[in-house]
Protein backbone atom coordinates (compact mmCIF):
# COMPACT_ATOMS: atom_id res chain seq x y z
CA UNK A 1 0.00 0.00 0.00
CA UNK A 2 1.26 3.34 -0.88
CA UNK A 3 1.25 7.40 -0.26
CA UNK A 4 -0.42 8.73 -3.76
CA UNK A 5 1.41 12.37 -3.10
CA UNK A 6 4.92 10.84 -1.43
CA UNK A 7 4.67 7.48 -2.93
CA UNK A 8 6.04 6.31 0.52
CA UNK A 9 5.29 2.64 1.23
CA UNK A 10 2.55 2.05 4.38
CA UNK A 11 1.95 -1.54 4.46
CA UNK A 12 2.72 -4.40 2.72
CA UNK A 13 2.76 -8.18 2.99
CA UNK A 14 3.73 -11.19 1.59
CA UNK A 15 3.42 -15.15 0.60
CA UNK A 16 5.59 -17.27 -0.97
CA UNK A 17 4.10 -19.48 -3.55
CA UNK A 18 5.17 -23.20 -4.12
CA UNK A 19 6.36 -24.38 -7.37
CA UNK A 20 5.78 -28.02 -8.43
CA UNK A 21 8.04 -29.68 -10.43
CA UNK A 22 6.41 -32.89 -11.43
CA UNK A 23 8.53 -33.74 -14.33
CA UNK A 24 11.87 -32.93 -15.52
CA UNK A 25 12.06 -29.31 -16.67
CA UNK A 26 8.07 -29.23 -15.68
CA UNK A 27 7.18 -26.05 -13.36
CA UNK A 28 3.68 -25.76 -12.49
CA UNK A 29 1.67 -23.55 -9.65
CA UNK A 30 -1.59 -23.95 -8.96
CA UNK A 31 -3.79 -21.30 -9.77
CA UNK A 32 -6.22 -21.44 -6.93
CA UNK A 33 -2.94 -20.76 -4.40
CA UNK A 34 -2.19 -17.88 -6.42
CA UNK A 35 -5.79 -16.21 -5.59
CA UNK A 36 -5.76 -17.35 -2.29
CA UNK A 37 -2.15 -16.03 -1.10
CA UNK A 38 -3.38 -12.33 -3.32
CA UNK A 39 -6.86 -12.44 -0.36
CA UNK A 40 -4.61 -13.85 2.33
CA UNK A 41 -2.18 -10.41 1.42
CA UNK A 42 -4.79 -7.64 0.84
CA UNK A 43 -6.20 -8.96 4.43
CA UNK A 44 -3.14 -8.89 6.26
CA UNK A 45 -2.18 -5.50 4.88
CA UNK A 46 -5.32 -3.86 6.02
CA UNK A 47 -4.92 -5.22 9.70
CA UNK A 48 -1.51 -4.03 9.46
CA UNK A 49 -3.03 -0.47 8.17
CA UNK A 50 -5.55 -0.64 11.18
CA UNK A 51 -2.59 -1.04 13.87
CA UNK A 52 -1.22 2.01 12.08
CA UNK A 53 -4.09 3.79 12.36
CA UNK A 54 -4.65 4.33 9.03
CA UNK A 55 -8.07 4.12 7.55
CA UNK A 56 -8.67 1.45 4.93
CA UNK A 57 -11.40 3.38 3.39
CA UNK A 58 -8.81 5.87 2.18
CA UNK A 59 -7.33 2.67 -0.31
CA UNK A 60 -9.18 4.05 -4.11
CA UNK A 61 -7.58 1.65 -6.12
CA UNK A 62 -5.91 -1.78 -6.60
CA UNK A 63 -3.26 -2.34 -9.18
CA UNK A 64 -1.94 -6.08 -10.58
CA UNK A 65 1.13 -6.80 -11.45
CA UNK A 66 2.18 -10.32 -12.17
CA UNK A 67 4.38 -12.69 -13.50
CA UNK A 68 4.20 -13.11 -17.58
CA UNK A 69 3.49 -15.87 -19.63
CA UNK A 70 2.32 -18.21 -17.22
CA UNK A 71 -0.65 -20.33 -18.73
CA UNK A 72 -4.43 -20.53 -16.78
CA UNK A 73 -7.18 -22.18 -18.21
CA UNK A 74 -10.37 -22.30 -16.62
CA UNK A 75 -14.09 -22.82 -16.52
CA UNK A 76 -16.08 -20.11 -16.53
CA UNK A 77 -19.07 -21.89 -15.12
CA UNK A 78 -17.72 -23.12 -12.24
CA UNK A 79 -14.58 -20.62 -11.67
CA UNK A 80 -12.24 -24.09 -10.75
CA UNK A 81 -9.08 -24.15 -12.90
CA UNK A 82 -8.98 -27.05 -15.32
CA UNK A 83 -5.02 -27.38 -15.17
CA UNK A 84 -1.85 -26.37 -12.74
CA UNK A 85 -0.69 -22.85 -13.96
CA UNK A 86 2.08 -23.75 -16.83
CA UNK A 87 4.67 -21.44 -15.27
CA UNK A 88 6.94 -19.17 -17.72
CA UNK A 89 9.92 -21.11 -16.98
CA UNK A 90 8.75 -24.95 -18.02
CA UNK A 91 9.89 -26.61 -20.87
CA UNK A 92 7.80 -29.40 -21.83
CA UNK A 93 6.63 -27.54 -24.55
CA UNK A 94 10.25 -27.94 -26.94
CA UNK A 95 8.43 -30.60 -28.37
CA UNK A 96 5.67 -28.38 -29.69
CA UNK A 97 7.83 -25.59 -30.40
CA UNK A 98 9.99 -28.05 -32.88
CA UNK A 99 6.71 -28.99 -34.20
CA UNK A 100 5.49 -25.71 -34.75
CA UNK A 101 8.67 -24.73 -36.96
CA UNK A 102 8.56 -27.21 -39.38
CA UNK A 103 5.01 -25.29 -40.23
CA UNK A 104 7.37 -21.98 -40.76
CA UNK A 105 9.39 -21.14 -44.28
CA UNK A 106 12.87 -21.95 -43.55
CA UNK A 107 11.99 -23.33 -39.43
CA UNK A 108 12.90 -19.17 -38.90
CA UNK A 109 12.09 -18.70 -35.10
CA UNK A 110 12.55 -15.11 -35.54
CA UNK A 111 9.53 -15.30 -38.62
CA UNK A 112 7.11 -13.70 -36.20
CA UNK A 113 9.31 -11.15 -34.76
CA UNK A 114 8.10 -8.15 -36.49
CA UNK A 115 4.82 -9.30 -35.63
CA UNK A 116 5.11 -9.70 -32.01
CA UNK A 117 8.83 -8.82 -30.80
CA UNK A 118 9.28 -12.53 -30.17
CA UNK A 119 10.88 -16.00 -31.30
CA UNK A 120 9.50 -19.27 -31.19
CA UNK A 121 10.18 -20.30 -27.54
CA UNK A 122 8.62 -22.65 -25.30
CA UNK A 123 8.65 -19.29 -23.19
CA UNK A 124 5.75 -17.73 -24.75
CA UNK A 125 1.94 -18.21 -24.09
CA UNK A 126 0.36 -19.31 -27.40
CA UNK A 127 2.73 -22.62 -27.11
CA UNK A 128 1.53 -23.26 -23.65
CA UNK A 129 -1.63 -23.53 -24.69
CA UNK A 130 -1.29 -25.23 -27.51
CA UNK A 131 0.13 -27.90 -25.31
CA UNK A 132 -3.05 -27.36 -23.50
CA UNK A 133 -5.48 -27.87 -25.78
CA UNK A 134 -3.23 -31.56 -26.98
CA UNK A 135 -2.62 -33.11 -23.21
CA UNK A 136 -5.69 -31.77 -21.42
CA UNK A 137 -8.77 -33.82 -22.38
CA UNK A 138 -10.60 -31.47 -19.35
CA UNK A 139 -9.55 -28.81 -21.65
CA UNK A 140 -10.76 -29.49 -25.28
CA UNK A 141 -13.80 -30.72 -23.65
CA UNK A 142 -14.36 -27.62 -21.99
CA UNK A 143 -13.30 -25.26 -25.36
CA UNK A 144 -15.89 -27.49 -27.02
CA UNK A 145 -18.31 -26.77 -25.24
CA UNK A 146 -17.78 -23.03 -24.68
CA UNK A 147 -17.22 -23.04 -20.87
CA UNK A 148 -13.10 -22.25 -21.12
CA UNK A 149 -11.45 -19.35 -20.99
CA UNK A 150 -7.56 -18.40 -21.35
CA UNK A 151 -5.77 -16.27 -19.54
CA UNK A 152 -1.90 -14.99 -18.23
CA UNK A 153 -2.22 -14.78 -13.88
CA UNK A 154 -3.27 -10.90 -14.32
CA UNK A 155 -6.68 -12.50 -16.19
CA UNK A 156 -7.34 -15.17 -13.71
CA UNK A 157 -6.73 -12.70 -10.67
CA UNK A 158 -9.10 -9.92 -12.05
CA UNK A 159 -11.54 -11.98 -13.23
CA UNK A 160 -11.66 -14.05 -10.14
CA UNK A 161 -11.60 -10.90 -8.03
CA UNK A 162 -14.81 -8.80 -9.60
CA UNK A 163 -17.12 -11.76 -9.33
CA UNK A 164 -15.43 -15.21 -11.46
CA UNK A 165 -18.38 -16.79 -12.42
CA UNK A 166 -20.94 -14.26 -11.31
CA UNK A 167 -20.07 -11.90 -13.66
CA UNK A 168 -16.14 -11.63 -13.51
CA UNK A 169 -14.40 -9.04 -16.15
CA UNK A 170 -12.32 -11.74 -18.26
CA UNK A 171 -9.26 -9.35 -19.70
CA UNK A 172 -5.95 -8.16 -19.48
CA UNK A 173 -3.63 -5.44 -20.59
CA UNK A 174 -0.89 -4.90 -23.81
CA UNK A 175 2.01 -5.49 -21.56
CA UNK A 176 0.67 -8.91 -20.79
CA UNK A 177 -0.92 -9.51 -24.13
CA UNK A 178 2.56 -8.82 -25.93
CA UNK A 179 3.66 -11.67 -24.20
CA UNK A 180 1.53 -14.59 -25.60
CA UNK A 181 2.49 -14.57 -28.97
CA UNK A 182 -0.90 -13.99 -30.20
CA UNK A 183 -0.90 -10.18 -29.94
CA UNK A 184 -0.13 -7.87 -32.69
CA UNK A 185 2.41 -4.96 -31.09
CA UNK A 186 1.59 -2.47 -33.74
CA UNK A 187 -2.41 -2.89 -34.41
CA UNK A 188 -3.28 -3.78 -30.89
CA UNK A 189 -5.07 -6.65 -31.09
CA UNK A 190 -5.16 -10.57 -31.03
CA UNK A 191 -3.89 -11.76 -34.31
CA UNK A 192 -5.87 -14.02 -36.13
CA UNK A 193 -3.06 -15.21 -38.74
CA UNK A 194 -1.43 -16.16 -35.56
CA UNK A 195 -4.29 -17.21 -33.89
CA UNK A 196 -4.78 -19.85 -36.93
CA UNK A 197 -1.47 -20.63 -37.01
CA UNK A 198 -1.15 -22.03 -33.43
CA UNK A 199 -4.95 -23.23 -33.74
CA UNK A 200 -6.18 -20.90 -31.01
CA UNK A 201 -9.97 -20.72 -30.92
CA UNK A 202 -10.09 -16.72 -30.38
CA UNK A 203 -13.56 -16.94 -27.87
CA UNK A 204 -11.33 -18.04 -24.97
CA UNK A 205 -9.54 -15.33 -24.77
CA UNK A 206 -9.20 -12.07 -22.59
CA UNK A 207 -10.58 -8.61 -23.63
CA UNK A 208 -7.34 -6.39 -24.06
CA UNK A 209 -6.91 -3.18 -22.26
CA UNK A 210 -4.71 -0.22 -21.00
CA UNK A 211 -2.31 -0.74 -18.56
CA UNK A 212 -4.63 1.99 -16.64
CA UNK A 213 -8.30 2.12 -16.78
CA UNK A 214 -10.94 1.04 -14.16
CA UNK A 215 -11.51 -2.72 -15.50
CA UNK A 216 -14.02 -3.76 -12.47
CA UNK A 217 -14.66 -3.52 -8.57
CA UNK A 218 -13.39 -5.43 -6.16
CA UNK A 219 -16.35 -7.87 -5.10
CA UNK A 220 -14.99 -9.70 -1.88
CA UNK A 221 -12.93 -8.99 1.05
CA UNK A 222 -11.83 -5.89 3.07
CA UNK A 223 -11.78 -4.14 -0.15
CA UNK A 224 -15.00 -4.87 -1.61
CA UNK A 225 -16.12 -1.86 -3.60
CA UNK A 226 -13.11 -1.02 -4.75
CA UNK A 227 -12.17 -0.29 -8.24
CA UNK A 228 -9.45 -2.39 -9.79
CA UNK A 229 -7.50 -0.26 -12.33
CA UNK A 230 -3.64 -0.65 -12.63
CA UNK A 231 -2.74 -3.92 -14.52
CA UNK A 232 0.78 -4.32 -15.31
CA UNK A 233 3.23 -7.48 -16.37
CA UNK A 234 5.57 -7.83 -13.83
CA UNK A 235 8.48 -5.92 -15.81
CA UNK A 236 6.42 -3.77 -17.12
CA UNK A 237 5.63 -2.47 -13.79
CA UNK A 238 9.03 -1.95 -12.49
CA UNK A 239 10.09 0.11 -15.75
CA UNK A 240 6.65 1.97 -14.31
CA UNK A 241 8.02 1.74 -10.47
CA UNK A 242 11.67 2.92 -11.33
CA UNK A 243 9.97 6.39 -13.52
CA UNK A 244 11.81 5.09 -16.64
CA UNK A 245 9.39 6.67 -18.82
CA UNK A 246 12.30 8.54 -20.52
CA UNK A 247 13.63 6.89 -23.91
CA UNK A 248 16.60 5.13 -23.67
CA UNK A 249 16.18 5.00 -19.63
CA UNK A 250 16.45 1.35 -18.54
CA UNK A 251 16.58 -0.77 -15.28
CA UNK A 252 17.15 -4.38 -14.28
CA UNK A 253 14.94 -6.50 -11.84
CA UNK A 254 16.09 -9.42 -9.91
CA UNK A 255 14.20 -11.81 -9.16
CA UNK A 256 13.51 -15.81 -9.77
CA UNK A 257 15.13 -14.85 -13.44
CA UNK A 258 16.73 -11.37 -14.33
CA UNK A 259 15.02 -8.95 -16.53
CA UNK A 260 16.33 -6.16 -18.50
CA UNK A 261 14.16 -4.00 -20.07
CA UNK A 262 14.88 -0.09 -21.83
CA UNK A 263 12.74 2.35 -22.81
CA UNK A 264 12.65 2.82 -26.46
CA UNK A 265 9.46 5.38 -26.50
CA UNK A 266 6.55 5.43 -29.18
CA UNK A 267 8.68 3.83 -31.54
CA UNK A 268 9.17 -0.33 -31.63
CA UNK A 269 12.70 -1.18 -31.99
CA UNK A 270 13.58 -4.75 -33.24
CA UNK A 271 16.87 -6.20 -31.86
CA UNK A 272 19.69 -7.72 -33.87
CA UNK A 273 21.35 -9.32 -30.77
CA UNK A 274 18.64 -11.42 -29.33
CA UNK A 275 16.78 -8.70 -27.50
CA UNK A 276 12.53 -9.37 -27.77
CA UNK A 277 10.86 -6.06 -28.58
CA UNK A 278 7.47 -5.53 -25.68
CA UNK A 279 5.32 -3.30 -25.11
CA UNK A 280 6.43 -1.00 -22.28
CA UNK A 281 3.17 0.40 -21.05
CA UNK A 282 -0.22 2.36 -22.01
CA UNK A 283 -1.07 4.15 -19.12
CA UNK A 284 -4.58 4.73 -20.51
CA UNK A 285 -7.21 4.52 -23.18
CA UNK A 286 -6.32 7.25 -24.69
CA UNK A 287 -2.67 7.44 -23.96
CA UNK A 288 0.10 6.30 -26.71
CA UNK A 289 1.72 2.80 -26.02
CA UNK A 290 5.29 2.98 -25.11
CA UNK A 291 7.94 0.16 -26.58
CA UNK A 292 11.19 -1.59 -24.61
CA UNK A 293 13.92 -3.38 -25.52
CA UNK A 294 14.01 -6.92 -23.10
CA UNK A 295 16.91 -9.24 -22.03
CA UNK A 296 15.31 -11.84 -20.15
CA UNK A 297 17.67 -14.65 -18.42
CA UNK A 298 15.58 -17.67 -16.92
CA UNK A 299 17.64 -18.18 -14.00
CA UNK A 300 19.08 -15.58 -11.19
CA UNK A 301 17.11 -15.63 -8.05
CA UNK A 302 16.22 -19.41 -8.52
CA UNK A 303 19.72 -20.53 -8.69
CA UNK A 304 19.54 -19.49 -5.10
CA UNK A 305 16.81 -21.30 -5.01
CA UNK A 306 18.46 -24.19 -6.55
CA UNK A 307 21.65 -24.09 -3.66
CA UNK A 308 19.17 -24.04 -0.83
CA UNK A 309 16.32 -26.44 -1.82
CA UNK A 310 18.23 -29.04 -4.15
CA UNK A 311 21.98 -29.06 -2.77
CA UNK A 312 21.17 -27.75 0.70
CA UNK A 313 25.01 -25.47 1.03
CA UNK A 314 22.11 -23.03 3.22
CA UNK A 315 19.13 -22.79 5.08
CA UNK A 316 18.54 -19.32 4.04
CA UNK A 317 18.90 -17.34 0.71
CA UNK A 318 20.10 -14.73 3.02
CA UNK A 319 23.53 -16.98 3.83
CA UNK A 320 24.63 -16.71 0.10
CA UNK A 321 25.74 -13.18 0.59
CA UNK A 322 28.04 -14.48 3.72
CA UNK A 323 29.39 -17.70 1.90
CA UNK A 324 30.25 -15.52 -1.26
CA UNK A 325 31.73 -12.86 0.62
CA UNK A 326 34.12 -15.58 2.49
CA UNK A 327 35.56 -16.87 -0.60
CA UNK A 328 35.66 -12.88 -2.41
CA UNK A 329 36.40 -14.87 -5.53
CA UNK A 330 34.89 -18.25 -7.37
CA UNK A 331 38.52 -19.12 -7.94
CA UNK A 332 37.94 -20.10 -11.58
CA UNK A 333 35.01 -21.66 -11.03
CA UNK A 334 32.29 -20.61 -13.26
CA UNK A 335 28.70 -21.70 -13.05
CA UNK A 336 26.28 -21.50 -16.27
CA UNK A 337 22.95 -21.95 -14.36
CA UNK A 338 20.96 -23.07 -18.06
CA UNK A 339 18.29 -25.16 -16.20
CA UNK A 340 15.72 -24.50 -18.81
CA UNK A 341 17.90 -23.71 -21.55
CA UNK A 342 19.43 -19.72 -22.35
CA UNK A 343 17.08 -17.22 -23.08
CA UNK A 344 18.45 -13.43 -24.41
CA UNK A 345 20.65 -13.07 -26.15
CA UNK A 346 21.08 -16.91 -27.52
CA UNK A 347 17.67 -18.83 -26.93
CA UNK A 348 19.31 -21.84 -27.03
CA UNK A 349 16.92 -24.70 -25.41
CA UNK A 350 18.98 -27.48 -25.46
CA UNK A 351 21.63 -25.51 -23.17
CA UNK A 352 21.76 -27.34 -19.54
CA UNK A 353 23.23 -25.96 -16.69
CA UNK A 354 27.06 -27.08 -15.90
CA UNK A 355 29.35 -25.58 -13.02
CA UNK A 356 32.96 -25.68 -14.49
CA UNK A 357 36.88 -25.04 -13.80
CA UNK A 358 36.39 -26.97 -10.40
CA UNK A 359 39.76 -28.14 -8.42
CA UNK A 360 40.19 -29.68 -4.89
CA UNK A 361 40.69 -26.31 -3.85
CA UNK A 362 37.02 -25.43 -4.39
CA UNK A 363 34.63 -25.07 -1.76
CA UNK A 364 30.80 -24.46 -1.45
CA UNK A 365 32.32 -20.77 -0.64
CA UNK A 366 33.72 -20.41 -4.04
CA UNK A 367 30.07 -22.29 -5.99
CA UNK A 368 27.96 -19.68 -4.02
CA UNK A 369 30.25 -16.58 -5.74
CA UNK A 370 30.27 -18.65 -9.09
CA UNK A 371 26.35 -18.20 -9.21
CA UNK A 372 26.09 -14.67 -7.95
CA UNK A 373 28.79 -13.89 -10.68
CA UNK A 374 26.76 -16.23 -13.32
CA UNK A 375 23.87 -13.79 -12.34
CA UNK A 376 25.66 -10.63 -13.59
CA UNK A 377 27.74 -11.96 -15.70
CA UNK A 378 24.23 -12.64 -17.44
CA UNK A 379 23.17 -9.16 -17.19
CA UNK A 380 26.66 -8.13 -18.92
CA UNK A 381 25.61 -10.03 -21.76
CA UNK A 382 21.82 -8.33 -22.22
CA UNK A 383 23.81 -4.82 -21.45
CA UNK A 384 25.85 -5.46 -24.59
CA UNK A 385 23.16 -6.11 -26.68
CA UNK A 386 20.93 -3.50 -25.29
CA UNK A 387 24.04 -1.43 -26.09
CA UNK A 388 24.39 -2.81 -29.38
CA UNK A 389 21.03 -2.19 -30.68
CA UNK A 390 20.11 1.00 -29.35
CA UNK A 391 23.87 2.52 -29.96
CA UNK A 392 23.76 4.53 -26.90
CA UNK A 393 25.88 2.84 -23.88
CA UNK A 394 23.97 3.15 -20.58
CA UNK A 395 26.13 5.18 -17.84
CA UNK A 396 24.27 3.69 -14.99
CA UNK A 397 22.14 0.39 -14.66
CA UNK A 398 18.95 0.89 -12.43
CA UNK A 399 18.03 -2.14 -10.45
CA UNK A 400 15.44 -3.65 -8.12
CA UNK A 401 14.06 -6.72 -6.92
CA UNK A 402 14.61 -8.81 -3.96
CA UNK A 403 18.11 -9.89 -4.42
CA UNK A 404 19.30 -6.37 -4.56
CA UNK A 405 19.58 -6.78 -0.76
CA UNK A 406 22.63 -8.76 -1.37
CA UNK A 407 25.66 -6.13 -1.02
CA UNK A 408 27.94 -8.51 -2.57
CA UNK A 409 25.92 -9.41 -5.77
CA UNK A 410 25.51 -5.25 -6.40
CA UNK A 411 29.14 -4.64 -6.08
CA UNK A 412 29.88 -7.65 -8.27
CA UNK A 413 27.27 -6.16 -10.41
CA UNK A 414 28.95 -2.94 -10.66
CA UNK A 415 32.56 -4.66 -11.33
CA UNK A 416 31.46 -6.78 -14.05
CA UNK A 417 29.48 -4.05 -15.67
CA UNK A 418 32.16 -1.43 -14.95
CA UNK A 419 28.93 0.82 -14.58
CA UNK A 420 27.70 2.43 -11.46
CA UNK A 421 24.59 0.49 -10.37
CA UNK A 422 22.11 2.45 -8.50
CA UNK A 423 19.65 1.09 -6.65
CA UNK A 424 16.35 2.80 -4.61
CA UNK A 425 16.20 2.15 -1.18
CA UNK A 426 12.48 1.09 -1.70
CA UNK A 427 13.21 -2.18 -3.25
CA UNK A 428 9.39 -2.63 -4.06
CA UNK A 429 9.43 -1.09 -7.43
CA UNK A 430 6.82 -3.51 -8.95
CA UNK A 431 4.27 -2.78 -6.91
CA UNK A 432 4.90 0.81 -7.00
CA UNK A 433 4.27 0.79 -10.46
CA UNK A 434 1.22 -1.40 -10.83
CA UNK A 435 -0.22 1.46 -7.83
CA UNK A 436 0.89 4.08 -9.67
CA UNK A 437 -1.05 3.11 -12.98
CA UNK A 438 -3.93 2.58 -10.91
CA UNK A 439 -3.85 5.88 -9.04
CA UNK A 440 -3.39 7.43 -12.42
CA UNK A 441 -6.66 5.78 -14.10
CA UNK A 442 -9.14 7.70 -15.52
CA UNK A 443 -11.93 7.87 -12.87
CA UNK A 444 -9.49 7.17 -10.02
CA UNK A 445 -7.34 10.26 -10.59
CA UNK A 446 -5.24 10.35 -7.30
CA UNK A 447 -1.38 9.87 -8.79
CA UNK A 448 -0.27 12.27 -11.42
CA UNK A 449 2.39 11.02 -13.70
CA UNK A 450 3.55 14.39 -15.26
CA UNK A 451 7.43 14.27 -14.96
CA UNK A 452 7.37 17.21 -12.74
CA UNK A 453 5.54 15.37 -10.09
CA UNK A 454 7.03 12.42 -9.42
CA UNK A 455 8.77 12.06 -6.45
CA UNK A 456 12.69 11.89 -6.21
CA UNK A 457 13.49 8.58 -4.71
CA UNK A 458 16.87 7.66 -2.35
CA UNK A 459 18.83 5.35 -3.74
CA UNK A 460 22.38 3.73 -3.10
CA UNK A 461 25.04 3.59 -5.67
CA UNK A 462 27.75 1.01 -5.61
CA UNK A 463 30.44 1.82 -7.98
CA UNK A 464 33.16 -0.07 -10.18
CA UNK A 465 35.95 -1.25 -7.60
CA UNK A 466 38.22 -3.78 -10.12
CA UNK A 467 40.20 -2.69 -12.86
CA UNK A 468 38.31 -3.20 -16.51
CA UNK A 469 41.20 -5.82 -17.56
CA UNK A 470 40.26 -8.11 -15.21
CA UNK A 471 36.58 -7.81 -15.21
CA UNK A 472 36.94 -8.45 -19.64
CA UNK A 473 39.10 -11.60 -18.16
CA UNK A 474 36.60 -12.95 -16.08
CA UNK A 475 33.83 -12.03 -18.30
CA UNK A 476 36.02 -14.07 -21.74
CA UNK A 477 35.88 -17.36 -19.11
CA UNK A 478 32.43 -17.13 -18.48
CA UNK A 479 31.93 -16.62 -22.16
CA UNK A 480 34.00 -19.99 -22.62
CA UNK A 481 31.62 -21.77 -20.16
CA UNK A 482 28.32 -20.58 -21.67
CA UNK A 483 29.64 -22.69 -24.82
CA UNK A 484 29.92 -25.54 -23.17
CA UNK A 485 26.49 -25.52 -21.47
CA UNK A 486 24.83 -25.65 -25.43
CA UNK A 487 23.87 -28.47 -27.26
CA UNK A 488 23.42 -30.42 -23.78
CA UNK A 489 19.96 -31.70 -24.57
CA UNK A 490 17.84 -33.23 -27.35
CA UNK A 491 14.14 -33.59 -27.78
CA UNK A 492 14.21 -37.11 -28.86
CA UNK A 493 13.58 -38.99 -25.90
CA UNK A 494 16.01 -42.30 -25.57
CA UNK A 495 14.73 -45.59 -26.15
CA UNK A 496 12.91 -47.56 -22.75
CA UNK A 497 15.73 -48.44 -20.71
CA UNK A 498 19.82 -48.88 -20.78
CA UNK A 499 20.68 -48.26 -24.36
CA UNK A 500 24.26 -49.82 -23.32
CA UNK A 501 25.02 -52.58 -25.64
CA UNK A 502 25.24 -55.23 -22.45
CA UNK A 503 21.38 -54.28 -22.09
CA UNK A 504 21.34 -57.26 -24.31
CA UNK A 505 21.65 -60.28 -21.67
CA UNK A 506 22.68 -62.75 -24.92
CA UNK A 507 24.97 -60.18 -26.51
CA UNK A 508 26.27 -58.97 -23.08
CA UNK A 509 27.13 -63.30 -22.63
CA UNK A 510 28.53 -63.21 -26.16
CA UNK A 511 31.18 -59.97 -25.71
CA UNK A 512 32.22 -61.28 -22.03
CA UNK A 513 33.20 -64.91 -23.43
CA UNK A 514 34.76 -63.48 -26.19
CA UNK A 515 36.40 -61.34 -24.11
CA UNK A 516 37.92 -63.93 -21.70
CA UNK A 517 38.43 -66.44 -24.30
CA UNK A 518 40.98 -63.90 -26.19
CA UNK A 519 42.71 -63.46 -23.28
CA UNK A 520 42.65 -67.05 -22.63
CA UNK A 521 44.35 -67.50 -26.00
CA UNK A 522 47.14 -64.85 -25.47
CA UNK A 523 47.89 -66.58 -21.97
CA UNK A 524 48.56 -69.92 -23.59
CA UNK A 525 50.39 -68.64 -26.37
CA UNK A 526 52.23 -66.93 -24.02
Amino acid sequence: VFNAKTAELLSHHQVEIQQKFPKEGWVEQDPKEILKSVHECVERTCEKLQQLNIDITNIKAIGVSNQRETTVVWDKTTGEPLYNAIVWLDLRTQSTVERLLKKIPGNNKAYFKFRTGLPLSTYFSAVKLRWLLDNVEEIKRAVDDGRAMFGTIDSWLIWSLTGGKNGGVHCTDVTNASRTMLFNIHSLEWDPELCQFFDIPMEILPKVRSSSEIYGLMKSGALTGVPISGCLGDQSAALVGQMCFQDGQAKNTYGTGCFLLCNTGQKSVFSEHGLLTTIAYKLGRDKPVCYALEGSVAIAGAVVRWLRDNLGIVKTSQEIEKLAAEAGTSYGCYFVPAFSGLYAPYWEPSARGIICGLTQFTNKNHIAFAALEAVCFQTREILDAINKDCGIPLNQLQVDGGMTNNKVLMQLQSDILCIPVVKPSMPETTALGAAMAAGAAEGVGIWSLNPGDLTAVTCERFEPQINPEESEFRYARWKKAVMKSMGWETSEAPSNGDTSIFSSLPLGFFIMSSMIMLIGAKYVSG
